[in-house]
């Protein structure tokens, strides 16, 4: 069984800074790739930013320059900084992680629940 644990939604406004942590939890064996999510309103759930093995990302357009997303192996944790926030970036935004569960040992993709990131005056 693995959990993903998110943290670090809120409300910030324009122009300010925002910083999400995930942490994988379980009986896992090893990680491939860690990755963000998000899902605006009436709007398709789309990848914002993933780390992969070993140490490779890779960055919406949208959030090139602005996001910075990073991984601490031993602690099973993702985590994203979020710059120069725009209403636009207004989402729930998910965490994902694509990992072996020592008990089973084939790959799967998990889910973290989402936390609300809204930017706004």
């Amino acid at each position: 069984q693995v959990q993903l644990v998110e943290s670090g939604g809120g409300l910030v406004q324009p122009g300010g800074s925002l910083t999400l942590s995930c942490a994988a939890s379980g009986t896992i064996s090893s990680i491939n790739a860690m990755a963000w999510y998000r899902q605006a309103p009436g709007k398709q759930r789309e990848l914002v930013a993933s780390a992969m093995s070993p140490g490779r990302t890779n960055y919406a357009d949208s959030v090139k320059g602005r996001f910075t997303i990073s991984r601490d192996n031993a602690k099973n944790t993702v985590y994203l900084q979020m710059n120069s926030l725009r209403p636009a970036d207004t989402a729930v935004y998910y965490c994902n992680a694509n990992l072996r569960d020592f008990r089973t040992m084939s790959a799967q993709t998990y889910w973290g629940q989402g936390t609300q990131v809204t930017v706004s005056s």
